[in-house]
């Protein structure tokens, strides 16, 4: 028989980690994080990491496994979640997959394209020229540097731009020369199971918890990171708009209404990545788990 991984996907405040904790309890196995922050052991608060009560219920990889400093990506979680999963799969049947970050679940599931090496001059002035000419900057930079992408990439990521444009002057190739599109077969079952709730209790969820994170001690946590304000590990939500707090350029309560929106949106945008894909199985995140419903889900 082979072996099945359950994948557990959905927006940001959905209950995604006490759900995948529960699911593993009743399959008495383990789970690994497909979070493109929690990975980070300087980042704990604004990325909403399991708590420590948590991590005792169940074993999870890829939370901390990394610093701010190192190198993480799609093709990295790919690698480390396979070695993963063929190491629990010696001692268990099943696996639980759960995150939010759409990337990373795709990577794991139909692979993902290598891409070059990037040197570190190129990279490092990359993110300089963005950091101080903006966006209309680095889209004019990716325009005339590799118009193929521009033509049809997400010209409105700055992410993905400074990527695109790294990759162009790092090797000579447009970044879409990388990208087969070819999906990989793997040697175990995979069912995805996708959590959503009402918009309006999504969006009260998403607000309680910035407010706790703030009771929690955020602010105190992107003090210590600001020194590390550049890294491509704190582009995120939550950090950015505290260290335009910390900068003088707005309020704290600016900064925090900024957090809400900012996630708020965030969770809109894994939504419609995730509802492109038709396989994912859709339920209602803060129901009990029975059972009886883990055998259903985990019907293929």
């Amino acid at each position: 028989m082979k072996k099945t991984c359950i994948v557990i996907a959905g927006p940001t405040a959905v209950g995604k980690t006490s759900f995948a904790i529960r699911l593993a309890q009743q399959l008495q196995t383990q789970i690994i994080s497909a979070d493109s922050r929690q990975c980070f052991r300087e980042l704990n608060i604004a990325v909403a990491k399991p708590s420590a009560q948590e991590l005792q219920l169940v074993p999870h990889y890829f939370i901390s496994s990394h610093s701010i400093k190192d190198e993480v990506n799609a093709v990295v979680f790919e690698q480390y979640a396979l070695q993963k999963i063929a190491d629990l799969f010696k001692t268990h049947d099943t696996a639980v997959i759960v995150g939010g970050t759409g990337l990373y679940i795709k990577a794991f599931c139909d692979g993902i394209d290598a891409l070059p090496n990037i040197d570190t001059a190129v990279r490092e002035g990359v993110i300089a020229g963005y950091e101080v000419n903006g966006l209309v900057w680095l889209q004019n930079e990716v325009k005339k540097n590799d118009p193929v992408y521009f033509a049809k990439g997400e010209i409105k990521n700055p992410q993905r731009l400074m990527r695109a444009l790294e990759v162009k002057l790092s090797s000579g190739r447009s970044i879409t020369e990388f990208q087969t599109q070819q999906k990989k077969q793997r040697d175990f079952d995979i069912v995805k199971i996708g959590l959503e709730l009402p918009k309006e209790l999504l969006i009260q969820n998403i607000n309680s918890r910035v407010d706790a994170m703030m009771q929690q001690g955020l602010l105190d946590e992107v003090k210590e990171l600001l020194p590390f304000k550049n890294l491509n590990a704190l582009q995120t939500v939550g950090y950015r708009e505290l260290f335009d707090y910390l900068n003088g350029d707005i309020t704290l309560n600016d900064a925090v209404e900024r957090i809400k929106i900012n996630t708020r949106q965030y969770a809109k945008r894994q939504m419609t990545w995730f509802k492109k894909d038709t396989s994912i199985k859709w339920i209602t995140g803060n129901l009990p788990l029975s059972a009886l419903e883990v055998n259903t889900l985990l019907e293929t």
